[in-house]
């Protein structure tokens, strides 16, 4: 068990890296990985989501030191004075996305519970593949052009996003991703906003694993959080280095590599 655990940490370094450095991939990858190595649906699920949490929270804090994002979470008083309704919004740009994104994946999910109970899961994979895809191939065409960032497009990404991970479990890393970039966000901080907002997510999902299902394997969620929290700060480091413009090439295709995979599982 000592060996497979291992080779479990090991497949969780290499997921996060990728994941952190282009957006997306990590459960994607992982746990099928995990499923193959004779680990229970039901012990993968939450050692995903923990080694996502704790990466996404040291990754994003990587990203903030080397300059990838810009966090700061203190409350913006002239925007709050203007708009007297909101109680608080968080002071950076970057912070402001993360809380959109956040916000919009609690209504998303919700809303997904109640969708998914009569539709087709088939008809859920299709769907998502087929956005994810088209999303990658947006972001290949009008890669080299500069979007103005809009707000709404944003909100728009981060309901549908959710929607998709609330219903399915997935779809939600390439989406945001390829999303942020297609509203104006640069490359780097389309990633790294990603790693933070989506911890939000698995901090709820987590919670209610421990809520309503409590014989977590923990061996196991500590394998893949020791394997993703090393990687957060390696991947964090390539997203610096690597040209804007190539990681927004790499950005399209992976994302579109991801979409027709999806929809390649289904025909198979």
């Amino acid at each position: 068990m000592d060996t497979v655990l291992l080779l479990v940490a090991a497949f969780a370094f290499i997921c996060e890296y990728l994941n952190a450095s282009l957006g997306m991939g990590y459960g994607t990858t992982l746990a099928p990985l995990l499923l193959l190595l004779g680990f229970q649906p039901l012990q993968v699920v939450p050692a995903v989501l923990l080694g996502q949490l704790a990466s996404g929270f040291f990754g994003g804090f990587a990203h903030h030191k080397l300059g990838n994002i810009h966090l700061d979470f203190r409350r913006d008083e002239e925007i709050c004075r203007r708009l007297r309704f909101l109680g608080y919004i968080p002071k950076s740009h970057d912070s402001k996305v993360i809380f959109v994104l956040a916000i919009c994946g609690i209504v998303g999910a919700l809303t997904a519970v109640f969708f998914t109970l009569n539709i087709p899961t088939v008809l859920l994979e299709v769907y998502i593949g087929a956005m994810v895809t088209a999303i990658g191939i947006f972001i290949l065409i009008k890669g080299r052009k500069t979007h103005k960032f809009s707000w709404k497009r944003l909100v728009l990404i981060g309901l549908i996003s959710s929607f998709n991970k609330g219903a399915s479990g997935g779809g939600y890393g390439p989406l945001v991703t390829g999303g942020q970039i297609l509203s104006g966000s640069s490359a780097r901080s389309a990633v790294g906003a990603t790693a933070v907002s989506e911890t939000f997510v698995c901090v709820v999902a987590f919670i209610a694993y421990l809520a309503f299902k409590g014989d977590i394997f923990w061996k196991l969620a500590v394998a893949t959080t020791v394997g993703s929290v090393a990687a957060a700060p390696l991947s964090a480091f390539t997203v610096k280095k690597i040209s804007s413009e190539n990681l927004k090439i790499a950005i399209g295709v992976a994302t579109i590599l991801l979409g027709s995979s999806i929809l390649a599982k289904i025909v198979v």
